[in-house]
């Protein structure tokens, strides 16, 4: 489902504006990503939650060319779906 799909269900199914769906998705969006960037939580009842997980640094190979090169630590979102949306999804 593309990010123009998920405008026009959420804009029927709340009876708004396709416009004012677009906003509210990207007001979500934003306020996530916001959250993120400060290392917060963002939590949602039954649906999941969005959290940041620190990955360590290590060493990858090229594929191309076979050659060993460190890849740096690095801070990444992570989601852990809720009860609900597993057994949803089943």
């Amino acid at each position: 489902m593309t990010k123009e799909e998920v405008i026009a269900k959420m804009s029927m199914s709340a009876g708004i504006t396709k416009v004012a769906a677009g906003d509210a998705l990207h007001a979500f969006t934003g306020a996530v990503t916001a959250s993120l960037k400060k290392g917060q939580r963002v939590s949602l009842v039954n649906f999941g939650t969005f959290t940041v997980a620190k990955r360590k640094a290590r060493n990858g190979r090229n594929p191309r060319t076979g050659a060993v090169l460190r890849i740096p630590a690095a801070r990444v979102p992570k989601f852990s779906a809720g009860k609900a949306l597993k057994s949803a999804v089943k």
